[in-house]
């Protein structure tokens, strides 16, 4: 058995499970992916999942549903998803092994 693309943190969970409950009745759960752009080549993108895309990985840990799009797999792998709400933000962080560098503002990464 092959190691899980993304790992969920318990404050990710609990954010997912919020966002799911105010969501529209048709999306199943969330789908992470990657995408160009940013200072750093690469930015993480997620959105709310309707259905299940060919070849996508799905993930479910903790009660929530995370679909992983296919292009994304490689560059994700061993990810930990987690949640942080400070004073003035709260975000998504993903902190992913596979990064070489990453902004100065943490929007976006690259891997080498």
């Amino acid at each position: 058995m092959r190691e899980q693309v993304i790992r969920l943190s318990d404050n990710a969970a609990e954010r997912i499970k919020a966002i799911m409950s105010k969501a529209e009745s048709s999306a199943i759960g969330v789908r992470v992916g990657v995408k160009s752009g940013g200072c750093a080549g690469m930015s993480y993108i997620m959105e709310y999942a309707k259905e299940i895309k060919p070849n996508e990985e799905v993930i479910e840990e903790k009660g929530v549903k995370v679909l992983i799009d296919p292009k994304a797999i490689m560059y994700l792998l061993g990810t930990e998803m987690d949640y942080k709400k400070e004073k003035f933000s709260s975000q998504f962080v993903f902190k992913n092994p596979n990064e070489t560098e990453r902004c100065g503002c943490g929007e976006s990464f690259k891997i080498a």
